[in-house]
């Protein structure tokens, strides 16, 4: 298996932005990051619109993209409505959302973990006679902002019914960034035992740095998928300072230098988070990024 990245920017990195960004700027940010390489990118989310305005627009998005293409786009769907909206606009790929904590999926969905898969069951039934395919998100893997440490065998628990299901990947969401690659180790050791690798992706914010060092270790003890945002756009809204997902650009720049090859090329990847960097009007974080752009300048 070689290593996919999931860019998840335009859903992800976007969605807590304040400023709202236009439909056409963002299908040309998908654009171009498509150009950089990027072959799977989560684009958008099919909720409700006053629950994120930011992604309100995703069936207008979703017009605009070309799905007879080569690229994997995928949308976040948190209920039936939202999947038929989404396979309506040509998706082949959706995501479903829960936590390994009780008061962060209520804080988040207004349900309780079970309450929360419950209502995935009609989204993976329909999926299977429809042909599409269901990522599934596990957000709080390590540590909540609300019950503090998470016990690993609840992550290994749901992964499991998400498998069960039918998802066909699961995404290990590190989702206020506090963890270190001790404990990565410690969680992956108890859902190694049962999961095959190939069935997980990493998906690690960058609040305390500890991102790539958390990719390492995953990718030492066999993952080859990750999840991460052009710029390091995006971030947990329940976590005061946090700086957002692991940046593509340092993901890229990581495996590249350690001898993995992406397919992305780091001088477009640059220019699509530059492009974004100038339409919300504020500096992005990502360290490869900033280094980059130091260099442009001198």
């Amino acid at each position: 298996m070689g290593i996919k990245i999931t860019e998840v920017g335009p859903r992800d990195g976007l969605q807590n932005e304040k400023q709202i960004v236009s439909t056409q700027t963002k299908a040309e940010y998908i654009r171009l990051l498509v150009k950089a390489g990027l072959k799977n990118i989560e684009t958008t989310s099919f909720v409700k619109k006053e629950s994120i305005p930011q992604l309100s627009d995703a069936s207008e998005l979703s017009s605009l993209l070309d799905f007879k293409d080569t690229i994997h786009y995928s949308a976040l769907t948190p209920n039936l409505k939202g999947y038929e909206a989404a396979k309506k606009a040509g998706y082949k790929e959706v995501a479903v959302f829960t936590a390994a904590s009780e008061s962060f999926t209520k804080k988040n969905i207004n349900r309780t973990i079970s309450e929360s898969i419950e209502g995935f069951k009609e989204i993976f039934s329909q999926s299977k006679q429809d042909g599409i395919q269901v990522r599934g998100y596990i957000s709080t893997i390590i540590d909540c902002p609300y019950e503090g440490k998470i016990d690993s065998k609840k992550v290994l628990e749901i992964s499991k019914i998400l498998l069960d299901l039918g998802a066909y990947e699961i995404s290990l969401g590190e989702t206020i960034g506090t963890g270190v690659p001790t404990e990565v180790e410690k969680l992956l050791e108890i859902l190694l035992k049962e999961i095959p690798p190939e069935k997980l992706a990493g998906h690690f914010h960058d609040t305390y740095g500890m991102a790539i060092a958390n990719v390492e270790k995953a990718f030492i003890m066999g993952l080859r998928s990750f999840d991460s945002s052009s710029g390091g756009l995006g971030g947990c809204p329940y976590a005061k300072g946090a700086a957002g997902n692991l940046a593509t650009e340092d993901l890229v720049y990581f495996l590249e230098k350690s001898g993995v090859p992406t397919g992305i090329e780091p001088n477009l990847l640059w220019e699509a988070s530059a492009y974004m960097e100038k339409s919300i009007s504020r500096e992005l974080q990502s360290r490869t990024y900033l280094a980059t752009k130091k260099k442009r300048e001198s």
